[in-house]
């Protein structure tokens, strides 16, 4: 992709990016610009710096081609990207638990050095890597997604909604789900979210139960 727009599109939102770009597609440049390593470096922790190399400027040809669907109303792109990013992915669903598999049986370590640490910190289950993978590749495909949404893209609930079109219930009851089924896994460590809540990303709601069970009537 071509990118001419330069520094005169870095203050607009993305979403008058993408609308001008319907016209001047040179504008869409600006929107790789902006996002292109963060969607890269989320799915090589997914399936490999090999295939992401691949799958990232898939993600943005994607995107391109869809920018006339998309919402206006939203200013940032980044759930829009992240849910292209998350589907990709599930092309080579296979290829991630071979590649958390094979984690558990070896006790490697992912390509960065830094990326199995990551999501172990980030779901407090440092205590047993090769364990952790291992039980990432026994999870769902649903529930893996929303839970290396969180714990990777560090996208809030509501970005998470949005990137898998799914409501918010819904991403609290696979992301239970998830916590709680690791937390079997590792023989009682307990699976935390991406880190310290942000402010709107759990908003309060009476009866709420975020380590509970599944809501019933929730959607999955």
């Amino acid at each position: 992709m071509t990118v001419t727009a330069g520094l005169a599109g870095q203050s607009k939102t993305d979403a008058t990016l993408i609308e001008q770009s319907l016209a001047e597609p040179e504008q869409f440049g600006v929107i790789f610009e902006r996002y292109f390593g963060q969607i890269h470096q989320y799915l090589a922790r997914r399936v490999g710096t090999k295939i992401a190399d691949d799958l990232a400027a898939e993600v943005f040809v994607a995107a391109f081609a869809q920018r006339q669907r998309y919402d206006l109303t939203r200013d940032c792109a980044r759930p829009w990207l992240y849910g292209i990013a998350t589907n990709l992915a599930g092309s080579h669903f296979r290829q991630e638990q071979r590649r958390y598999r094979a984690l558990a049986r070896v006790g490697a370590r992912l390509e960065s050095p830094s990326d199995e640490d990551l999501i172990a910190d980030r779901v407090s289950a440092s205590a047993a890597a090769p364990a952790l993978a291992g039980a990432l590749a026994a999870l769902d495909r649903g529930d893996r997604d929303v839970l290396l949404l969180v714990a990777l893209a560090d996208l809030s609930y509501p970005e998470v909604a949005e990137s898998l079109g799914i409501p918010y219930g819904t991403v609290c009851s696979r992301l239970s789900r998830a916590r709680r089924r690791l937390r079997e896994s590792l023989g009682g460590a307990s699976p935390a979210s991406g880190g310290p809540e942000r402010p709107g990303e759990r908003p309060e709601r009476p009866g709420e139960r975020p380590e509970g069970p599944d809501e019933p009537g929730v959607t999955r």
